[in-house]
């Protein structure tokens, strides 16, 4: 079946302007112009729609989408099953977060008690298992299983107050390493302060300080597209700068995984 643009929307929930707009950008193209200068859409355009709007419900940006689905080796089948685990994953997630909210509605009505850790619960547990969705298996492969587990622990006994420091350094960080990239020197002032408050950010997530643990994240953060957006997103080479300030506070060549296991 075809549909033109006006139908299509209909049937998906979105608007004609969405869909000019994805053609517009390369995302979703018609399959062809009519007589009439209409965009019409058959089966592969609907189907591809589809993983558009299951990306966007994860919360993948439009530009991400488009560079997953124009990729040659782009495999539906297994788009979809990845969709599922994360869709379970997320449905998961929001049954703990109503579980807390009822709770606490309890709570305010005087039917039970509620500790202030039982407040925070539901947003942790949400906190870690995104860390692991997005980052867990090369931090399990690079530092092992027991290091994570022991930091996801200590995760579970954070205080408010010290998820509210850790996200202030977070800021922090990336405030000072700015400023501290206009000086050029990753041994200056500003680029070990920018380190100094990395380090105390780590001591907040992490069981155990090492300067070879340290050394070796920082390579990381470069190797790893994901972590090097975090720290670019703001300028471009942040990554790459933190790194070599990170080496210069350690004095440690992060290079070297026997190092950082050890």
């Amino acid at each position: 079946m075809e549909y033109t643009v006006q139908k299509l929307a209909a049937l998906a929930g979105i608007s004609t302007r969405t869909l000019r707009y994805y053609d517009q950008m390369g995302l979703l193209k018609p399959a062809r112009i009519n007589s009439s200068g209409y965009r019409i859409y058959g089966r592969g355009e609907v189907d591809r729609l589809q993983q558009i709007l299951f990306f966007r419900e994860l919360g993948v940006s439009l530009e991400q989408i488009r560079d997953l689905l124009n990729k040659p080796v782009f495999d539906g089948i297994s788009a979809l099953k990845d969709h599922r685990v994360q869709l379970l994953e997320k449905r998961t997630q929001l049954d703990r977060l109503l579980v807390n909210i009822e709770k606490t509605l309890a709570a305010a009505e005087g039917s039970i008690e509620m500790s202030d850790r039982e407040k925070f619960e539901g947003f942790k547990k949400e906190m870690i298992d995104d860390n692991e969705r997005r980052y867990g298996g090369e931090v399990r492969k690079k530092y092992g299983d027991d290091t994570v587990e022991k930091s996801n622990k200590k995760v579970m006994n954070m205080t408010k107050e010290q998820l509210d420091r850790a996200s202030a350094l977070s800021e922090e960080i990336l405030d000072t390493l700015v400023l501290a990239m206009d000086t050029g020197d990753p041994a200056g002032e500003l680029a070990q302060k920018a380190v100094r408050l990395h380090k105390e950010w780590l001591g907040i997530w992490w069981d155990q300080y090492t300067p070879e643990y340290h050394a070796g994240l920082g390579q990381m953060y470069v190797e790893d597209e994901r972590f090097r957006q975090h720290y670019d997103v703001r300028r471009e080479g942040a990554a790459e700068f933190l790194r070599d300030a990170i080496f210069v506070f350690t004095g440690v060549n992060g290079s070297s995984d026997e190092e950082v296991l050890s």
